[in-house]
């Protein structure tokens, strides 16, 4: 049972981890994305792009780099998690109403004030939905870390595998799909929230 609680925790370490880098640069190129169209149209394509490439294919170029672990799991997640939070952030601040920046325009405000006072939380909701999207997405990609060498439920899905252990492949793979339906719950209901606020 022990080996079961520190694989969930590893498993959730590098999951968090890569969030958090991902969404860092995700909502940065999102708002560049908004600011400069034509870049906009090239990053959203890139992250598609990305998103094409089969996950052992990706890891292996990325253990190349990186060599076997944590580290190249990391990264691989990032680069998958990049475009719903790219497109989300993008969308999310196309969608501000016109009105609004006009009003916030004739009160002066520079770009950036516009930005941080009146889109960004206009548009929240939207891309909190992108972040709940690449986290979900990422808790069952991030079970392919035991091809190389990161820690995770992976190695316990893995080692029922090669014994032939149906029981404890469940053991690991349950855990998964448990911890992606409570965050898609919990993260819905936080995003309706969300959306009644802003």
């Amino acid at each position: 049972m022990s080996e079961l609680f520190v694989a969930i925790f590893q498993h959730l370490l590098i999951v968090t981890v890569a969030i958090g880098i991902s969404s860092i640069i995700g909502i940065i190129l999102g708002i560049l994305s908004y600011w400069v169209r034509p870049l906009g149209t090239f990053l959203i394509w890139f992250a598609e792009m990305l998103q094409t490439i089969p996950s052992l294919a990706l890891l292996a170029l990325l253990m190349i780099i990186f060599g076997l672990g944590n580290i190249t799991m990391i990264a691989g997640l990032v680069l998958y998690a990049l475009l719903p939070i790219v497109r989300n952030t993008y969308t999310g601040l196309s969608s501000v109403p016109s009105h609004l920046r006009e009003a916030s325009k004739g009160m002066g405000m520079s770009r950036l004030q516009r930005l941080f006072q009146v889109e960004i939380p206009i548009s929240i909701p939207m891309i909190f939905s992108g972040v709940k999207i690449a986290l979900v997405n990422s808790l069952s990609i991030a079970v392919m870390g035991v091809l190389i060498g990161a820690d995770g439920l992976g190695y316990i899905i893995y080692r029922g595998i090669q014994q032939q252990n149906f029981a404890r492949i469940l053991t690991g793979a349950v855990p998964v799909v448990l911890m992606a339906i409570l965050f898609d719950y919990v993260m819905t209901k936080i995003e309706r929230f969300l959306s009644i606020k802003c």
